[in-house]
């Protein structure tokens, strides 16, 4: 661990795409910052990878799209929806909101591009570091985090603001004893695995009774193959057979079970079970949760990359400020909480009705309303007031955000 500073006005715990974000962002704001990951990085992780429209809308803004697709990752401009009954419908992805395309980058390629761009604003990147507490003040305020470096060696960083940026287990969360605010019963498994050769250049939907698979047409011409259905037929974690993940399609999504058998797997199966659907505090004196960390609900709409970007927004917005002098703290994480607990809870609420497996008929009428407050939610971010950028950030390398 090579840290330039003891002090610094936010450490970001977690340097993945909510993290690296909104160190990205409060950096370009002229803020001294340092993002901390326990990984060594670039490396993969579990993910969706689909981006919605607003994940697209926020990556524009954050100039950052251009260099997410010159990566490889396909723009995708149709969707289709297959429910075994009758042909598929086809829809063209509309121009809305500034954006007409969709992307599912790897995990490991997108995070990558994001720290760069928080290297290029002026933030101190540390990976392989594990952070083992927070600082408290005399008057019980958060103030700073405790590191141990790969060799074990210990160290200690003040801090104006710590970001939880660590993921849907937490350790920042438990630490600062974050409230929960709203939480409902762990819900589902989702599985997927890596493949070429399934003929597919748009977002695919499989519906069928008490399963949803689909396919995402990823980097290297490879598509993420994936399957979410109640948890009482979850695959074992023990046998992970790319023919279980096959048997698994064939019991209600046949036309991509036999399409993914012809295909060639080139990364083997992932899963997840008993996903958590809670809602913890935004914040609290002297820290911040953003991404997973502070909201986590079940993978099946495809939303976890998009929260992550909408929460470094908000949070650089409203405490960003803060840092900078120009609103007392308290009032900033006021505005923070609330501004993100309106952004999340229609597409929260709507999630976790999908995630119970409702009749295919009523699921089909969510799904509808899903997409509705989808595109509601990505005019909302493209109509955001731009983050303010300082001159020193933009000598530094930043990419000044620009209007969507």
């Amino acid at each position: 661990m090579e840290s330039h500073a003891t002090s610094y006005d936010a450490v970001v715990v977690g340097a993945r795409c909510a993290g690296a974000t909104t160190a990205m962002l409060l950096a370009r704001q002229g803020l001294d910052v340092l993002v901390v990951d326990r990984a060594e990085l670039p490396a993969d992780t579990l993910s969706t990878h689909a981006i919605s429209r607003g994940g697209i809308v926020q990556l524009q803004r954050f100039g950052l799209l251009d260099s997410i697709v010159a990566s490889g990752a396909p723009p995708i401009r149709s969707l289709s929806f297959h429910t075994g009954t009758s042909e598929p419908v086809v829809r063209t992805v509309q121009h809305r909101a500034g954006v007409d395309h969709l992307l599912a980058p790897r995990r490991y390629i997108m995070d990558a591009i994001l720290l760069d761009a928080a290297r290029r604003a002026g933030v101190t990147v540390e990976t392989s570091v594990t952070v083992t507490g927070v600082v408290r003040n005399d008057d019980g305020t958060v103030g700073g985090v405790h590191l141990r470096a790969a060799d074990g060696r210990p160290s200690t960083v003040d801090a104006r603001l710590v970001v939880g940026a660590d993921g849907v287990r937490s350790r920042t969360a438990r630490a600062v004893r974050a409230p929960m605010l709203v939480q409902r019963p762990p819900s589902g498994a989702g599985h997927y695995l890596y493949a070429r050769g399934l003929d597919a250049d748009g977002f695919e939907f499989h519906l069928g009774d008490g399963g949803l698979a689909g396919v995402f047409p990823t980097h290297d011409d490879a598509a993420v193959v994936w399957a979410c259905v109640p948890e009482a037929r979850a695959l074992r974690f023990d046998h992970r057979r790319p023919e279980d993940f096959f048997s698994l399609l064939d019991t209600f999504a046949p036309t991509l079970g036999e399409r993914a058998r012809a295909a060639t797997v080139t990364e083997g199966r992932r899963s997840a079970v008993r996903m958590p659907n809670h809602v913890r505090s935004a914040s609290g004196p002297g820290w911040a949760l953003v991404g997973d960390a502070g909201y986590h609900r079940d993978p099946i709409t495809g939303h976890g990359i998009t929260d992550a970007f909408r929460d470094a927004e908000l949070l650089a917005f409203h405490l960003g400020a803060a840092l900078r002098g120009e609103i007392d703290e308290a009032v900033a994480r006021a505005r923070f909480g609330r501004e993100r607990m309106c952004a999340l809870l229609p597409i929260f609420d709507a999630t976790t009705r999908i995630a119970a497996f409702p009749p295919v008929a009523e699921f089909v009428r969510e799904q509808h309303t899903l997409s509705e407050r989808f595109d509601s939610e990505a005019t909302w971010l493209a109509d955001r007031p731009r983050l303010p950028v300082t001159t020193g950030a933009l000598a530094a390398g930043a990419v000044p955000a620009v209007a969507a």
